[in-house]
């Protein structure tokens, strides 16, 4: 998990963050003009969140949709607001999903534990 205290991510934290490589990520900023990292002088890209963000709008429409980029295109044109709220929506269900499980085995932890003292 990126730390949010960071101001910027290089391009292989971004890419393992999305467990793609980071061509892909290249690809995407060629395709998608609001995906604009800052570059340094040598051109390596530095990610702020606001990046990140926008890369995240993406992968949700191709990777876990399924739209071609055509298609990711046309929905972020006509409803970006919608797509980046949905986008917001997951990724807390997807933490709530595993603060929950991790509590499920912390109380299955707990249950074992307990018919070990009581079974003794």
């Amino acid at each position: 998990m990126l730390k949010p205290e960071k101001i910027f991510y290089s391009i292989q934290e971004v890419a393992d963050k999305f467990n793609v490589n980071p061509s892909l990520l290249r690809y995407w900023e060629k395709e998608f003009s609001f995906i604009k990292p800052a570059k340094t002088i040598k051109g390596t890209r530095q990610y702020k969140q606001e990046d990140i963000e926008a890369i995240r709008a993406v992968y949700h429409l191709v990777k876990e949709r399924g739209l071609t980029l055509a298609g990711a295109k046309q929905k972020l044109k006509e409803k970006k607001e919608n797509v980046v709220k949905i986008v917001e929506i997951v990724n807390r269900l997807n933490t709530i999903k595993v603060e929950l499980s991790a509590l499920e085995t912390a109380f299955d932890e707990m249950k074992k534990q307990e018919d070990e003292i009581v079974n003794s």
